[in-house]
């Protein structure tokens, strides 16, 4: 083909940021710090609602030290790299306050600044305490609870897994948390370390490791809360499918810093303790583990499995706000059976997309005394059948000599 142009020609390039896909059963609550000095309106412990990379960068600032700002880490990797929407962010680093001399310094932000608080005086909340503001303030229910950079520390760890529970008195989600990895630097280390630290939440997911993508460093909890984000979107943002065995977006994973290539009985056997990890195996870097924090201690499919535990918390997060609206209505008969009626249609919807196998509602007179009948109490019992992760797919070769009749036709 002649190199000779005379023309008139255009050519493209892929577009660096995509509109992102919008979810809501894995929305991520994010604390951290972020570059908030030069902001002529700061956000200190205030959650912000972000749907793109530019609203971030707009309220929260931008900076490519992320070991300084670990929001901003987030936030390339979840709106530049996964392209999902929204996240809420909280900010703890306050410029006024958290100084070295007279300068300003985010390396004075710590662990105790993330955990926050409620002031006896005002009643203001900081820091995880704001959790239970989310939903009053956006109408949007915390999915998962993510602090790269400091979730490491078991301090915040333990109590971002209490407050994934009951928020709100009724709601529930997932922290994602980091083992140090500066410090637990081997694969076989990892367990001990874990139960030693009561990393051990069902209500948690903890990854091991960081992941590279050139010269930017990635916490595991980041990419893990991307993935599962990615994972609920591309199945209608119903939480039923396991993020496990999909790609991250990284080409590297590293351990205190120095490259890690986990074999897979390492994978496995990190897998068994309740962690995930990076995992390079067949189609480029993937995540790795079907397992909450709480395995192998608890066993319970619903406690164990993240998938099964997250459905658990996305299906009973939408009965409370589906009926919401038909609480203190008569306690009669066309009551109950508007909500065992609903339920039916939309558990037969779900078993129909295969989102679970089977599920049903019942209403049962033993679970609904006349005492709490009178007082106005109503139980329903739902049933679902999840399909947990298919996590072993074995075939068995038996070598069948039978075969050797062909040698003589017929």
């Amino acid at each position: 083909m002649s190199t000779y142009e005379h023309r008139v020609k255009t050519s493209e390039v892929p577009t660096r940021i995509v509109p992102p896909r919008r979810i809501s059963a894995g929305i991520p609550v994010v604390f951290g710090t972020a570059p908030v000095e030069d902001l002529a309106v700061k956000p200190i412990n205030e959650p912000v609602l972000c749907y793109s990379y530019a609203e971030f960068v707009t309220q929260l600032g931008w900076s490519d030290d992320w070991e300084k700002y670990t929001l901003c880490e987030f936030a390339y990797s979840h709106f530049a790299l996964f392209g999902m929407a929204p996240i809420v962010v909280v900010n703890v680093y306050d410029p006024a306050t958290h100084k070295t001399g007279e300068v300003a310094d985010p390396t004075v932000v710590a662990s105790v600044d993330i955990i926050g608080g409620i002031d006896a005086g005002t009643g203001a909340k900081t820091g995880l305490e704001l959790v239970s503001d989310i939903f009053s303030r956006f109408r949007v229910i915390p999915g998962q609870i993510v602090a790269p950079g400091w979730s490491h520390d078991p301090a915040v760890a333990i109590v971002m897994a209490a407050k994934a529970t009951g928020i709100n008195g009724v709601f529930n989600a997932m922290a994602v948390v980091d083992i140090p990895d500066a410090t637990v630097t081997k694969y076989t280390d990892v367990p001990s370390y874990k139960e030693t630290n009561n990393l051990t939440d069902p209500h948690m997911i903890v990854g091991w490791g960081k992941v590279t993508l050139g010269d930017m460093v990635f916490h595991a909890s980041t990419q893990i809360a991307g993935r599962i984000c990615l994972t609920d979107a591309d199945n209608d943002d119903v939480p039923y499918v396991s993020p496990s065995n999909k790609r991250l977006y990284c080409d590297g994973a590293t351990v205190n810093g120095e490259p890690i290539y986990l074999g897979l009985e390492q994978a496995e056997y990190l897998n068994g303790q309740g962690v995930l990890v990076p995992f390079n195996f067949d189609g480029g870097w993937r995540l790795f583990g079907n397992r909450t924090a709480a395995y192998p201690s608890i066993t319970d499919p619903k406690d164990a499995f993240i998938a099964t535990r997250r459905f658990f918390n996305w299906h009973g997060n939408t009965f409370i706000l589906t009926y919401w609206s038909k609480l203190d209505n008569p306690t009669n008969r066309r009551q109950i059976e508007t909500v065992v009626d609903s339920e039916t249609v939309r558990l037969n919807g779900f078993s129909a997309r295969e989102y679970i196998l089977g599920g049903r509602i019942e209403f049962q007179e033993d679970e609904n005394p006349t005492t709490d009948l009178i007082d106005g109490i109503t139980r329903f019992h739902t049933y679902i059948g999840h399909p947990v992760p298919n996590r072993v797919i074995e075939n068995i070769l038996e070598f069948d000599a039978s075969y050797y009749s062909s040698l003589f036709g017929g």
